[in-house]
C-alpha cells in the first residue's frame, strides 16, 4: 500500500472519527481487511453511522466473512439514520440476502433512505414511480407519494417466452424489462465495468484470457439495488427458478470488436475446479440475458451448433437451457459473444444454479 499521509495517521490514532473511517477505506482498497476493520470498528464505536456502514459492508464482502454481524452493523447504522445503509436493508429486503424478502421493508426503507438524503434511493424511487426526480429539498411527504405509486405487481408478471428450439431449449422474451430500467442498469454498471474473465477449469477462479475480451460490472449485495432485485424478480417469474437459486446479476458490455469466443456455460463434473463449484453451488442449469441497449450493429448471441444468432431490441431477452431434461449437460448449448462491428452492446447476464434444498 502506497504511504498515507502522515496527519491522517496521526489524527486517526488521536480520535479523528472521519480520519479513522478514511484510513479504513484505504487499508480496505489495499487488500488489508482485518486492519480496515480495526479502524472502522474505532470510528463506529465513537459514533460514525458511516463507519459501522462500512464494517458491515466489509464483513459482507471480504475474507473473513461474518454475514451475522455484517447485516447487524448495517440495519444499526440505518436505525441510527445513516442513508446508504437504510438503502442497503432496501435491497437486502428486496433480494432476500441476510434478512427475510419482504418488498414492504424493501420500499419502506427505500423511501428512508431517499428522506434521509440517499441519491440512489432517490432516483430508483422516481424511476420505479414513473416520474421526474423531485427537487433535493422537497418534503418527506413527497417520497411517500413516490413510494405509494409503485407497483409491484408488474413485477410478478411473467411475459410469455417464445420456444425457439426444444433441444437445447431456448426460448426469447420479449419486453422483457422497461426501456428506463434497461437504462438504469447501464448507468449503474458503466462505472464499475472491467475487464471480464473466464472461469478457470482447474481452480475454479476467474482468470483473464484472450478468449473474452469484453467488460463486465458485477452486482454484489452492496454494488446492488431494489432495482436490480426486481429484474431478478422478473426472471425468477419468466424461469420458475427462485432469486436464491441465481449468481450475482452482471452488466456485460461490448464495445467494437469485443467479443467472448465459443464456450458453454455449464460446469463441466469432470474439471477440479468445476467440481468444488458445483458441490458448493450446484450445477449452472440457465442462463438468461436481457439485451439493455440496441443502438449497435452485429454483436449477435450465436450458438454454433444450431447455426442460429440471436439480437434483441432494447428490454428483450433469451433464456436458455445450459443442461437437458435429465439435467446432463447439453453439448448443443456452445455459444459466442460476437463483437458489434458498430455502437455499445449492453447485456444483464443472469447465470442460475440448480436449486438446493434448505439441508444442502
Amino acid at each position: 500500500m502506497n504511504a498515507l499521509p502522515v496527519d491522517l495517521e496521526r489524527n486517526a490514532a488521536n480520535g479523528d472519527l472521519q480520519a479513522q473511517l478514511l484510513l479504513g477505506r484505504a487499508q480496505e482498497d489495499a487488500g488489508s481487511h482485518a486492519q480496515a476493520r480495526a479502524w472502522y470498528g474505532r470510528a463506529a464505536a465513537g459514533g460514525s453511522l458511516q463507519a459501522r456502514t462500512a464494517l458491515g459492508i466489509s464483513l459482507l464482502l471480504h475474507d473473513p466473512i461474518s454475514p451475522y454481524d455484517g447485516v447487524k452493523a448495517i440495519i444499526e447504522a440505518a436505525n441510527g439514520g445513516c442513508a446508504q445503509a437504510a438503502h442497503l436493508v432496501a435491497t437486502m429486503a428486496a433480494a432476500g440476502s441476510g434478512i427475510p424478502q419482504d418488498w414492504n421493508v424493501a420500499l419502506n426503507a427505500l423511501r428512508r433512505s431517499a428522506e434521509l438524503g440517499w441519491p440512489l434511493a432517490r432516483a430508483e424511487l422516481a424511476l420505479l414511480a414513473g416520474e421526474p426526480q423531485p427537487d433535493p429539498s422537497a418534503p418527506p411527504q413527497v417520497w411517500r407519494r413516490l413510494q405509494d405509486k409503485i407497483d409491484l405487481s408488474f413485477w410478478a408478471l411473467a411475459p410469455a417466452v417464445r420456444s425457439v428450439y426444444s433441444a437445447p431449449r431456448i426460448g426469447v422474451i420479449e419486453n422483457c424489462l422497461p426501456g428506463a430500467i434497461c437504462g438504469w442498469l447501464v448507468e449503474r454498471a458503466r462505472p464499475m465495468i472491467e475487464r471480464a474473465r473466464v472461469y478457470d477449469a482447474a481452480t475454479g477462479d476467474g482468470r483473464l484470457d484472450t478468449a473474452r475480451s469484453n467488460s463486465v460490472a458485477e452486482f454484489n449485495i452492496a454494488d446492488a439495488d431494489v432495482i436490480v432485485a426486481l429484474a431478478r424478480a422478473r426472471i425468477a417469474a419468466i424461469t420458475g427458478l427462485p432469486t436464491m437459486s441465481m449468481e450475482h446479476t452482471s452488466v456485460l458490455h461490448y464495445a467494437v470488436g469485443q467479443q467472448f469466443a465459443p464456450h458453454y456455460d455449464f460446469l463441466d463434473a469432470a474439471a477440479p475446479g468445476h467440481k468444488l463449484d458445483m458441490a458448493r453451488r450446484g450445477q449452472r442449469v440457465a442462463t438468461f440475458l436481457v439485451y439493455l441497449s440496441d443502438d449497435f450493429e452485429e454483436g449477435q448471441t450465436a450458438f454454433l451448433e444450431l447455426d442460429w444468432k440471436y439480437r434483441g431490441r432494447t428490454g428483450d431477452a433469451i433464456l436458455f437451457w445450459n443442461v437437458d431434461v435429465s439435467g446432463a449437460p447439453d453439448l448443443k448449448t456452445r455459444h459466442a459473444g460476437l463483437a458489434p462491428t458498430r455502437g455499445e452492446k449492453w447485456l444483464l447476464s443472469q447465470w442460475i444454479r440448480e436449486p438446493r434444498n434448505a439441508a444442502t
